[in-house]
């Protein structure tokens, strides 16, 4: 049964580097930053992979880049895994996994899980996407500094609610 490519966050630690795993393919960024702009500057990943880890922390701080990568909020028995041990399991898991999490009502995605702490430190208040996309969102302008944080506070829900109907939609219509 096909499943879904999956996106993951890991760690190189000797060579202090993150490497994503996008749809089955390995790409290092170019710095110990998870943002939109490292993620355009990447390479692809050509060294050995045994010696890359699962992050702990796959939540991503940057609105823009969360939208590309949709990451999981994986469970704490596979973080810190190798990648040959994270992909055994996720071809023999994953699949159900996500349809039990997504039959309970619940979020996969790690941008949802308040508690988890944000990649590169930040913490994981809906201020920090505030105040990207405040910067970036001329719109709001016009309106008083409440009006602009709700506004700014739906645009976000907006955002990570389509990636959930999204990745919903690919796991329980998937032919059998």
């Amino acid at each position: 049964m096909p499943l879904r490519p999956i996106d993951a966050i890991f760690i190189h630690p000797k060579r202090r580097l993150y490497v994503v795993y996008y749809r089955g393919e390995l790409w290092q960024l170019p710095r110990m930053k998870i943002d939109d702009q490292s993620w355009q500057n990447r390479q692809p990943y050509k060294d050995d992979s045994r010696g890359l880890y699962l992050s702990i922390h796959q939540a991503i701080s940057d609105p823009i880049l969360a939208q590309k990568l949709r990451t999981l909020n994986l469970p704490i028995a596979v973080r810190g895994s190798t990648l040959s041990r994270f992909e055994a399991w996720w071809g023999t898991h994953g699949f159900e996994w996500l349809k039990d999490k997504l039959s309970a009502g619940q979020s996969p995605l790690a941008a949802h899980q308040a508690s988890t702490k944000m990649i590169d430190n930040q913490p994981s208040s809906p201020s920090n996407y505030l105040s990207a996309l405040a910067s970036s969102n001329n719109t709001t302008a016009h309106k008083n500094p409440e009006q602009e944080a709700i506004a700014i506070t739906q645009e976000i829900t907006d955002i990570f609610s389509d990636m959930l109907a999204d990745l919903a939609d690919e796991m329980l219509h998937q032919p059998l």
